[in-house]
């Protein structure tokens, strides 16, 4: 029995490729791609000549069991997403589950995820803090951000850009025009930048500059008494 190789990739720059990355991608059997488009042109890049395959989020439910029977078999399958760690607000999650279940052997590689230098960036907490990914857009968002207007703890969060002003909005409403917030854009790419200061102050900065790209924001905790 082969194994599942989970290779996160770049967000933006090319060069946050790890070493281990592209040598795990160039000897295994087959590559799960997000995107096929978009994965070759970074197994191009590498020189990566690996057989790529489509396995998205529209595609996934039916593909899990046919990709667990081919491990099974003795293919090893390396799964990517079209920018940092598969499962983390990308596919992934339904085939690590699957191959557990069917006790195959899954290997994480360690690498680029957009979180984690948006949060240390951020300059707030992060001993301790809640990854919320994307917000419901209509059903249960109301919900979700009342119980959240309670946490304590550094809250993190993923937005497109068009959602990014109504987002800023409902925290100026539900957690208080005050409560700091930093929003990180286009990580790693030529035009990253962090802008941070109140809900409010932030919410303004967008307003009259309206954003592109890829987005994280990290919001304070709600203040102890």
């Amino acid at each position: 029995m082969s194994k599942l190789f989970i290779v996160p990739t770049p967000i933006g720059n090319l060069k946050d490729m790890t070493f281990r990355a592209v040598e795990v991608l160039k000897e295994v059997d087959l590559i799960l791609a997000e995107d096929t488009r978009t994965s070759g042109k970074l197994l191009k890049h590498y020189e990566i000549a690996t057989p790529c395959q489509s396995h998205h989020m529209h595609n996934e439910h039916k593909t899990v069991e046919l990709l667990v029977q081919k491990i099974k078999s003795g293919t090893t399958i390396a799964l990517i997403s079209d920018a940092g760690t598969p499962a983390i607000s990308d596919p992934g999650f339904l085939l690590t589950r699957a191959c557990i279940e069917h006790q195959i052997e899954v290997d994480c590689l360690p690498g680029a995820t957009a979180f984690v230098p948006a949060l240390v960036n951020s300059g707030m907490p992060n001993d301790k803090f809640v990854f919320e990914g994307f917000l419901p857009v209509k059903k249960g968002r109301q919900t979700r951000l009342l119980l959240l207007a309670e946490e304590t703890r550094t809250i993190i969060f993923y937005e497109s850009p068009h959602k990014l002003i109504k987002t800023l909005s409902h925290f100026c409403e539900y957690f208080g025009e005050d409560r700091p917030v930093s929003v990180s854009r286009e990580m790693t790419k030529l035009y990253e930048e962090t802008i941070r200061g109140t809900a409010k102050e932030v919410l303004q900065h967008y307003t009259a500059k309206p954003p592109k790209g890829e987005i994280v924001i990290v919001v304070g905790g709600k203040p102890k008494d």
